[in-house]
């Protein structure tokens, strides 16, 4: 139980968040840990209920199936999501999900409070999302009109006193912003910097 007290903020079925946490521990990549664990709660009861689980890469909808001995997972990178909302009702509030491929995917019968914290922290996330995906549209608007991608591998004709172009700081300064954003991993990171760094 100690490994899930600080999930439990919200009045959360503490069995219902130990074994979603326990399942979705097993699918966390490198550098991924759950943030944030809300619990659907229907009037009626409900033995198997679902989760929505938050993690610093993505998020991740839990729906047990055949009385909760399997479960489907539907999860989706924040870079992938455009928008997230919530809409509040007398039993409940609705957490939706809209990716950039205009999917929708909901949970319904969510504490208002979890919800609230769901869109609170989907929204935080959603900002550093659009901010990398403009970053990205400018890249490709760039190397569309000739000037070349921020993050490459080639080396310029422009370079600085130190010998080192003024392109690949940039692109060892957006690399870096990569990694520390978790959007590539460490390898990645690591490969595209000795790429870089040997065309010099």
């Amino acid at each position: 139980m100690e490994n899930i007290k600080k999930f439990l903020n919200e009045n959360q079925n503490p069995i219902a968040v130990q074994k979603i946490h326990n399942r979705v521990s097993e699918l966390l990549t490198k550098n991924e840990v759950i943030e944030y664990i809300a619990v659907q709660k229907k009037p009626a009861i409900n033995i198997s209920p679902e989760c929505i689980a938050l993690t610093n890469k993505r998020i991740i909808f839990c729906r047990p199936k055949t009385f909760g001995l399997s479960m489907q997972f539907d999860d989706f990178l924040w870079k992938e999501i455009s928008d997230c909302h919530m809409k509040e009702g007398i039993m409940g509030a609705t957490f939706f999900v809209k990716t950039i491929r205009n999917r929708v995917v909901s949970l319904d019968y969510l504490p208002k409070s979890q919800a609230r914290l769901l869109y609170r922290y989907a929204q935080e996330r959603e900002e550093e999302m659009s901010e990398f995906r403009r970053q990205r549209e400018l890249e490709n608007a760039r190397a569309a009109a000739g000037g070349g991608i921020i993050v490459n591998t080639g080396a310029s004709n422009d370079t600085s006193k130190n010998g080192i172009s003024d392109n690949a700081l940039e692109n060892l300064k957006n690399l870096k912003v990569l990694l520390e954003n978790n959007l590539i991993t460490q390898e990645d990171f690591d490969t595209k910097k000795t790429e870089i760094l040997n065309k010099l």
